[in-house]
């Protein structure tokens, strides 16, 4: 998932797992929850103190909602709902701290010569919630009901294309998945079309997770009370208002250390200071307060770079952004670095190239096209528009329904007005038509702003998923029959130093090619509270409560009924 973002820079998360997201999704939601603040008194207005003993370290951990669409694996195509989603349900394998791919459900697995065939060993005593054992068949089904046409899952082509007969299940051409087999209750065998190296980490993302035929037999809405896999279950969910986890005592790995978490629909920053909540996300409106070192709050404030990126991506096969000219000029138009700066007070990293910071393959040589204008007026010169007085109308889609736009969004307009000369129109569609415009085939938007976060960590999950041209992520429809051959080389590549040198490749001719505007890096601001232990955020989405403990923690102050409603996305 983790990879799509949605959303808007300088807001906190929503999700876009492709962990897809427009960026801080891993869509964003502006100041989540402001709202319910009480007008006669403000946020006490709504709470009363816990009976909790003087220290209440075997209560559950408590933090901020954010409303969701599905718990539903096969469905899950945002970070938002990712975050959940991870603590729920288990797949054959995960990431670890290094985010390599591990055994997870799988106690072991073996990869042919060929690399074409895995072979995965189920580990022995990992139960549903409900305590029945997980076997081969339930992977099976979980696998092949992603590939179910008539479920029509958004993410599973991307994500388990590569396994042999997935595709043509998922059109219809099938009636099951060939690449899938079951040798014993014990053991499955997955075989792919072709050697993939990085299949392991593909398997951690959440449409391949294990899920019960019997529980996804209860209709539509199962996933409400799902009998899941994962390290917690669902204790009770009234959404968009609550949403409770209890610890699952059968767990197949490191039993959690908290008996569960409580997720409330309160607004981070303000509950955080009222002792409602252990952990906060931070909005663009409270940086400069918590970065501020002689501020309280900064002493609990975590900062980190998401795996992630935002951009704006470029419609090659509309004008004017069918000339690579015209492309490098917007490239090169933009002064991101002082919109990072300024506008959104130094939450984001300039983008330099595509793959974030951290990512394996990342080259400090392969860089984009830095802010010129007067090279962006050449090439517009140059260009086969000549001047930008012969351009159509250009638009910028953003996902939102504000009013007004978002601060970068405004700066955005600004820059390439002072530096081009031209006027750029916004339009703002909610999350649906937003997903829905970026997948059209005709009527795509010229311009429009969005995201991507890592889902594992490797350049394939950015450079192939995203610029392959028959790619369903490949949104700016960017198509180069040279980076497809060598996208496809990499693929089957089992030489690792080979393959990074082929993605640094490809990456350098991308950025000439300018499907793109790079924008920049997400820094997420997170603020915790002294007693929670082992906190340690993830740049990819990963059931990271399975570390967390509470020590020493005093009363906590408990929202009264009703419980204020969480916020849907912008």
């Amino acid at each position: 998932m983790v990879g799509r973002l949605e959303g808007q820079a300088g807001t906190a998360p929503t999700l876009r797992y492709s962990r897809s997201m427009p960026l801080r999704d891993r869509i964003s939601r502006r100041h989540a929850g402001r709202a319910v603040v009480a007008a006669s008194g403000g946020l006490l207005v709504a709470c009363q103190t816990t009976p909790f003993s003087q220290t209440s370290d075997d209560q559950p951990l408590r933090t901020f909602l954010w409303d969701f669409d599905t718990l539903d694996p096969a469905f899950t195509a945002g970070a938002i709902e990712a975050e959940y989603v991870v603590h729920l349900f288990a797949g054959l394998t995960s990431l670890n701290e290094k985010l390599e791919a591990v055994p997870d459900l799988a106690e072991k697995w073996a990869v042919s010569s060929d690399g074409r065939t895995y072979t995965f060993t189920l580990r022995r005593g990992a139960k549903f919630h409900d305590g029945r054992p997980i076997v081969a068949a339930d992977v099976k089904f979980s696998l092949e009901r992603a590939a179910d046409p008539a479920i029509a899952s958004p993410v599973a082509l991307t994500y388990l294309g590569d396994i042999q007969g997935f595709a043509a299940r998922q059109s219809g051409r099938a009636p099951s998945v060939s690449g899938i087999k079951v040798r014993d209750d014990a053991t499955i065998e997955i075989v792919l079309d072709e050697p993939r190296t990085y299949f392991p980490s593909k398997l951690t993302y959440p449409v391949s997770y294990v899920v019960d035929e019997r529980d996804v037999a209860r209709g539509a809405r199962w996933w409400l009370t799902p009998n899941g896999s994962g390290p917690f279950k669902v204790a009770s969910l009234i959404p968009g208002e609550r949403f409770s986890l209890v610890r699952h005592e059968g767990y197949h790995g490191t039993k959690p250390a908290l008996v569960g978490v409580d997720y409330l629909a309160v607004p981070p920053v303000e509950a955080y200071e009222h002792g409602m909540i252990d952990i906060a996300a931070v909005d663009l409106a409270d940086i400069d307060r918590v970065t501020d070192k002689s501020d309280p709050l900064n002493r609990e404030l975590r900062v980190r770079t998401d795996l992630d990126i935002q951009y704006l991506a470029l419609n090659v096969t509309a004008k004017p952004f069918d000339d690579p000219k015209v492309r490098q000029a917007f490239n090169h138009a933009l002064d991101r670095d002082r919109i990072a700066t300024v506008t959104l007070k130094r939450t984001v990293i300039k983008a330099d190239g595509i793959l974030p910071p951290g990512m394996p393959g990342r080259g400090d040589r392969v860089r984009g096209l830095d802010y010129d204008v007067s090279r962006a007026r050449q090439l517009v010169a140059e260009s086969s528009y000549r001047d930008v007085r012969n351009f159509p109308e250009i638009s910028l889609t953003v996902m939102g329904s504000r009013t007004a736009p978002a601060p970068e969004v405004n700066a955005i307009i600004a820059t390439y007005r002072q530096s081009l000369g031209v006027d750029v129109r916004v339009r703002q569609l909610d999350r649906d038509a937003f997903l829905a415009a970026t997948q059209r085939e005709r009527d795509r938007p010229q311009m429009f702003m969005t995201g991507w976060i890592a889902d594992y960590a490797d350049p394939q999950n950015f450079l192939d998923i995203l610029f392959h041209s028959r790619s369903r992520e490949n949104v700016s429809r960017y198509a180069s029959p040279d980076v497809d051959r060598d996208l496809e080389r990499a693929r089957a590549d089992r030489d690792n130093a080979s393959r990074m040198r082929v993605y640094q490749d490809v990456e350098a001719r991308i950025l000439q090619d300018a499907p793109w505007v790079p924008l920049w890096h997400n820094k997420r601001y997170v603020l915790v509270k002294p007693w929670v232990q082992g906190y340690a955020a993830p740049a990819i989405i990963q059931p990271w409560l399975k570390a967390v403990s509470l020590k020493g923690r005093p009363p906590l102050v408990a929202p009264a009924a009703p419980t204020p409603t969480a916020p849907r996305r912008a």
